[in-house]
């Protein structure tokens, strides 16, 4: 019934999850993290920039722990900010709110390679249950991804303390992805001494990829080899479903594509790559969040159980700790709900729009997935495309809620006080939306409650330069793709600035990167079915540059 329906309407609620916690004891001494300094496959995704003001603190993520990592009892775990709003602004992050997840404010200027991972806090470690240790990691940095200068290469090694029976099927998973990681570092290493690769639907080129020869070679290994098993395990609506026409909609539209994905997905766990975990943010706060209680221990418990029943049945999260799992969530309280589980947290890929690294996203592990707000099964034509800059006599435009830090900021400085940059809260009766935004030249995309706006993706989509205004927000596939190309980033104290910055872009300067704002919206394209280089198979592109970043030793 899953696979037919494009987007469940069932209102039950989820089995609760009761298995026995046992299997946890029979890996006490399971796994240790090191660093292979001769194999790492993470330059493709980290970058080396040697600019200070891009480059973020080291970041070690909790990886110390029991096997089910705790954090179910409702505490918070810890991990390190970017040094910016997280550490040291009385408690509270880029977005105003009390900070959940600590950061070591002592990394940034460090060595990236002597820098040291900061413990889970000792009230949630069970010293009979087995340690992890991961081993230090370069910095990455919030625009990270297919970079052109030289990084050094390294992949995390996932390994067993003793020698158990080798896992020959598992070698062989590890030997293909040895191969497309070799291939890949030779693409971002030679991009400029071969011609492009041909493609039948289409060929990556221009300024708005970091390396466009090598993301090009990387998503073609991707559709031969990548295989992923999503877990059969928990009913609708909180397990297999998702929103489809709202503001989180990517959420339930990726589930729902994944349910049905005959390429990628298999049957066969012994086959993955990895798994994914399918449960929704969105519909645990529908269906069992207490509304107003301010209590998420539900939604963290449901989580929590849910991971310990697939460690129980199966091998796989316990082989890696998670490592080669993702869960995807576009809830604000997203980033909160992962924390139940100090693996999932630390160790998973956690694909999430809430890319807030004050919040403990890490760009080196997690991924950003763009919000885009869907009021229909079908993306409307007429929110897709827009007139060329001579037609647009508007320089800025922003109207939405005065609400997180930011928005007033921007509202005190500009609301009704410029027609060139138009501010406003709400528009008159019978002003479109979309039609103003298409008649202007820059898209303005504050950071509301949480860091991400559906504003980018809408200004994409309607061929409006995005102006992105906010700290600490990973901006989505930036693994790729070459955001300042085609957007410009504002901080915070520049707000006064606005007109005078976006002035300061010649004519000539605006309408190449109103071209290739044209060109990356393919990128940002939901479609049904899923279609080559969309929004789907680049949340997926961008999952599988992660899983590249790790190798799993085949002893069980």
């Amino acid at each position: 019934m899953r696979a037919t329906m494009p987007c469940l309407n069932g209102h039950g609620h989820g089995g609760k999850a009761a298995c026995a916690v046992a299997a946890c004891l029979a890996f006490v001494t399971f796994l240790v993290v090191a660093l292979d300094p001769s194999t790492r496959a993470s330059s493709w995704f980290l970058s080396s920039s040697s600019s200070s003001a891009s480059v973020l603190s080291p970041f070690r993520p909790t990886a110390t722990g029991s096997n089910r990592g705790s954090g179910a009892s409702g505490g918070p775990l810890l991990a390190t900010s970017t040094g910016g709003a997280g550490g040291g602004s009385g408690g509270k992050n880029s977005t105003g709110k009390k900070v959940l997840f600590r950061g070591d404010t002592g990394g940034v200027g460090r060595d990236p390679l002597a820098a040291s991972f900061v413990n889970a806090d000792s009230s949630y470690v069970d010293d009979e249950l087995p340690h992890v240790s991961v081993a230090p990691a370069p910095s990455p940095a919030p625009e990270s991804g297919f970079d052109d200068a030289a990084t050094a290469d390294g992949v995390i090694e996932v390994v067993p303390v003793t020698q158990r029976t080798r896992n020959l099927k598992l070698e062989r998973l590890e030997l293909g992805l040895a191969k497309a990681r070799s291939m890949i570092r030779e693409a971002t290493r030679n991009k400029d001494n071969r011609p492009p690769l041909t493609d039948k639907n289409y060929v990556p080129v221009g300024p708005v990829y970091r390396n466009a020869y090598a993301f090009h070679r990387s998503y073609l290994e991707m559709e031969k080899l990548l295989k992923i098993y999503v877990y059969e395990e928990g009913e609708p609506p909180v397990f297999h479903d998702g929103p489809c026409r709202s503001i989180y909609s990517t959420e339930g539209r990726f589930i729902y594509a994944m349910e049905m994905e005959n390429r990628m997905r298999t049957r066969d766990p012994e086959l993955a790559h990895v798994f994914f975990l399918p449960f929704s943010v969105v519909k645990m706060v529908e269906m069992i969040y207490e509304p107003n209680s301010h209590d998420m221990r539900p939604l963290r418990r449901t989580v929590f159980d849910y991971i310990d029943v697939l460690s129980t049945k199966y091998p796989y999260w316990n082989r890696s700790l998670g490592a080669d799992h993702f869960m995807l969530s576009c809830h604000d309280w997203g980033p909160y709900v992962s924390s139940a589980d100090g693996h999932l947290f630390s160790n998973s890929i956690r694909v999430l729009c809430n890319a807030n690294t004050s919040e403990g996203f890490n760009p080196s592990k997690d991924v950003s997935l763009p919000e885009i707000n869907l009021r229909s099964d079908v993306i409307d034509k007429q929110v897709i495309g827009g007139p060329s800059a001579s037609r647009r006599p508007i320089l800025a435009f922003f109207a939405g809620g005065d609400h997180g830090p930011i928005r007033p900021v921007l509202l005190e400085h500009w609301k009704g006080k410029d027609a060139d940059v138009q501010v406003s809260e709400y528009l008159p009766q019978g002003v479109s939306y979309i039609d103003v935004m298409r008649r202007s030249k820059f898209c303005l995309c504050p950071s509301g409650y949480e860091v991400a706006s559906p504003r980018v993706v809408e200004a994409i989509y309607l061929e409006c330069v995005p102006v992105v205004i906010g700290d600490d927000y990973v901006l989505p596939f930036s693994d790729v793709l070459n955001w300042p190309a085609f957007s410009v980033r504002v901080a915070v104290p520049d707000i006064p600035n606005l007109k005078s910055i976006l002035a300061g872009v010649s004519p000539r300067q605006y309408i190449r990167m109103q071209r290739r704002v044209r060109m990356v919206r393919r990128h940002f394209m939901v479609n049904g079915p899923p279609q080559r280089f969309d929004v789907f198979h680049m949340i997926l592109h961008s999952i599988w540059l992660r899983r590249l970043n790790i190798r799993l030793h085949g002893e069980d």
